[in-house]
């Protein structure tokens, strides 16, 4: 937890609490589903809670945003910002049944009451929402195109990447003319190795009021 402090030293301590109880949960769940690596485990609040809540760096969700997770996995980078941002309503999706199962667990036994869970695929999802989040799920242009049910002219992306994007930007602006790609090193946040050569990719659109 101290990596969090360092990054995140106002959150109050109810919700630090949360992020707290994050690592036994997890190396419980994961001793029946394995949903982490061991490798991960090792540096688990950098490689999966931080790099979650590094979204909080270029976004505030308030009490009005809604916040899709497509791909949830074991539930990042949903979990985490949901415990940041406990008036914002959350929804993971994913569409394997382990995973979610755990997800499930995880926010029973944290008492998140701003989530909800959706065993589906992503695409499958028609509400529309104020940010659609995903962490290293798929091409950008697939995550685009696969979620236009869940959008509106005002929905933003957020992607947490890595490496070169140039040719995925290429891709998606090719066919999406009206969004508008913005991309953040989150080493110019992170001083950890770990952050060298992620990327925030945010998306928009240029049409939107």
């Amino acid at each position: 937890m101290e990596i969090i402090h360092k990054y995140f030293a106002d959150i109050p301590k109810h919700q630090t609490d949360l992020l707290e109880q994050l690592l036994p949960l997890y190396k419980e769940w994961n001793s029946k589903i394995n949903v982490i690596s061991r490798k991960d485990m090792d540096q688990f609040y950098c490689n999966h809670v931080l790099h979650s809540l590094s979204i909080a760096r270029i976004a505030s969700f308030t009490e009005n945003d809604t916040v899709l997770d497509i791909g949830t996995g074991g539930g990042f980078p949903g979990i985490p910002l949901a415990i940041l941002f406990p008036k914002t309503q959350f929804t993971l999706v994913d569409s394997i049944l382990k995973k979610t199962k755990v997800v499930v667990g995880v926010i029973e036994a944290l008492g998140l009451e701003n989530v909800t869970v959706v065993n589906d695929r992503f695409e499958n999802i028609e509400t529309p929402f104020s940010y659609i989040l995903s962490r290293a799920v798929a091409p950008a242009l697939k995550l685009a195109t696969m979620t236009n049910k869940a959008m509106t002219a005002d929905t933003k992306h957020i992607f947490i990447k890595g490496g070169d994007l140039a040719e995925e930007k290429r891709e998606l602006l090719a066919k999406y003319k009206s969004l508008r790609w913005n991309e953040v090193e989150l080493k110019g946040h992170f001083e950890e190795e770990f952050f060298e050569t992620k990327k925030l990719v945010i998306l928009s659109n240029t049409l939107s009021k």
